[in-house]
């Protein structure tokens, strides 16, 4: 299937603009983070969650005033109460952070605290759909994991792609991921998305995919590297990107219809999962193109990348002949 007849697209013209704009995204999200923190899921910060599905939807306000009531969990911004899924779901979402032992009965004293609380306010019939509690170890273990997995995973891109191409194309491979690492988290902190390990899975699958992305243009960089011994850097990663953009359309645009199709009808559970998923593709298409083919243009400067083609074989015998009759 072929979308583009001959691209000839000067991509790196861009580069520069590209460049900025990521850097104000992330510097953007960083500062969100900074100021306002990451919204992290219980399985990170250690809590209990209890989803609740009520006969008659209540207001949010309502439940929060009940468990305010009973101080449960502390009262006050300690709890986070929220919707569900979709409002005719009629689910609130409880969370709380966790306080007091962290084995045995401990564990579901908090989860049987806020119905007891919401029965005595009468807020209305409801049943529990869904209880998890995570203990702050496991918490912090699950975090050091999150963490660990994903260096590793950068760690071993550089190597693998440092030995199978060149050292400045793993280098340019290990910066657009971690370009595409930073620019996720920006946007998740931008629309207030928990931390989980769904979201961990999504980037570490996005990781991958944008890899395989990347290694697909720099393979037929490499190629081209032979063929086009007196063009300049720029001139052959700009080729090799329009070589491959048809098939970076292709994939990218079938991912984005499966995830966004996964964020709209996956339900709540999937919903960080989704958003990551999109976001993901998205700048991991980008950085392939504008980041990590930059940084090798930038690390092998703008001289022709090889020596130029050898004298051909005709051209020496016909020396070798004139050579020859002047001598005689």
């Amino acid at each position: 299937m072929q979308i583009f007849h001959n691209p000839n697209y000067n991509f790196l013209r861009w580069r520069w603009h590209a460049l900025i704009l990521s850097w104000v995204v992330i510097a953007a999200g960083l500062g969100m983070i900074y100021f306002k923190g990451l919204a992290l899921g219980v399985e990170f910060s250690g809590g209990t969650m209890v989803i609740l599905q009520f006969d008659q939807a209540p207001t949010i306000d309502t439940v929060r005033q009940a468990l305010d009531a009973e101080k449960v969990g502390g009262g006050g911004q300690n709890i986070v109460v929220q919707r569900y899924g979709a409002e005719s779901d009629r689910r609130v979402m409880v969370r709380l952070p966790h306080t007091g032992e962290e084995q045995g009965t401990g564990l579901t004293r908090m989860a049987d605290e806020v119905v007891k609380a919401l029965n005595d306010a009468k807020v209305g019939a409801f049943k529990v759909v869904g209880t998890q509690v995570v203990g702050p170890v496991v918490g912090r273990e699950l975090t050091q994991k999150g963490i660990s997995a994903t260096i590793f995973s950068l760690l071993g891109l550089l190597v693998y792609i440092g030995f199978r191409f060149k050292l400045s194309f793993g280098v340019g491979a290990v910066v657009a991921t971690f370009h595409d690492l930073l620019v996720t988290l920006a946007f998740l902190a931008f629309f207030r998305y928990d931390m989980s390990l769904n979201v961990i899975a999504a980037i570490l699958t996005v990781t991958g995919y944008s890899t395989n992305d990347t290694i697909v243009i720099f393979d037929r960089v490499r190629e081209n590297l032979r063929g086009m011994r007196r063009d300049n850097i720029d001139d052959v990663v700009n080729a090799s990107v329009n070589q491959t953009l048809g098939r970076t359309v292709i994939t990218a645009g079938t991912v984005l219809m499966s995830v966004i199709a996964l964020y709209i009808f996956g339900g709540e559970v999937l919903r960080g999962f989704a958003f990551t998923m999109i976001v993901g593709t998205i700048t991991g298409t980008y950085s392939s193109v504008f980041i990590a083919a930059a940084i090798v243009t930038f690390w092998r400067g703008k001289g022709t990348p090889r020596v130029p083609a050898p004298v051909a074989a005709e051209t020496v015998v016909k020396k070798s002949t004139k050579k020859s009759n002047r001598a005689s």
